[in-house]
């Protein structure tokens, strides 16, 4: 039986897939696991009485889970990991899984500042870039090795938006030095669930654009 996943849909299309990393993380995780599920996307801009209803906060990704809709991609991942734990995900090392995981806040604090050279914001994204591509020099090419795991799908769309938003709004790339960052995220990007799960490039600079007007 097909699970019920609702998403963002791109603003200004309402049957296209929006620009959500979290919404992404889930649907790769399903993608991985071969799992069949039902898609619904949500308009931002007219929400869905029936997803108010079960999802006052309106946000997502929401799954339904036993007749029960479920928030938070973290919360989502572990489930669909405990129900459907063939192929493993899972991390074994907790120190693994928390790789990278600083590197979106500090796109983020980049992508909005002002001033950059100043605010340290560039540097502290590099050092945090620096330190995933030495990780993956040692260990990789996957964050966990040679296997793919849930951190990967999790870095994977932040990537993704790192890529877009920072090559569209300022001109910026991740330095060729970084060379296995680079193989890391061409191997994450060439995957098939993640090619049946991105957003349009479009989608993703839209998303980003009030952010960083109003910075």
């Amino acid at each position: 039986m097909a699970l019920d996943v609702a998403v963002k849909a791109a603003d200004g299309a309402p049957d296209i897939l929006g620009d959500c990393p979290f919404s992404q993380r889930v649907l790769l995780t399903l993608e991985e696991k071969k799992i069949p599920y039902k898609l619904h996307l949500i308009n931002f801009n007219d929400k869905p009485q029936w997803f108010l209803e079960v999802n006052p906060e309106g946000k997502v990704p929401i799954v339904k889970f036993d007749d029960k809709w479920v928030s938070d991609s973290d919360v989502i991942v572990g489930i669909l990991e405990e129900q459907y734990p063939e192929p493993s995900l899972t991390t074994l090392n907790s120190l693994l899984s928390q790789r990278g995981s600083k590197i979106f806040v500090a796109f983020v604090k980049f992508l909005t500042s002002k001033d950059p050279d100043h605010d340290g914001s560039e540097q502290a994204l590099l050092n945090e870039l620096k330190a995933l591509d030495e990780h993956l020099k040692a260990h990789g090419p996957y964050v966990a090795g040679e296997k793919m795991t849930a951190v990967d799908l999790s870095l994977a769309p932040k990537l993704y938006h790192l890529e877009v938003a920072l090559g569209h709004f300022k001109n910026w790339t991740v330095p060729e030095s970084l060379t296995h960052f680079h193989i890391y995220k061409k191997l994450l990007f060439s995957r098939d669930s993640f090619q049946k799960t991105n957003p349009a490039i479009e989608s993703i600079i839209a998303g980003w654009k009030p952010k960083v007007i109003n910075a």
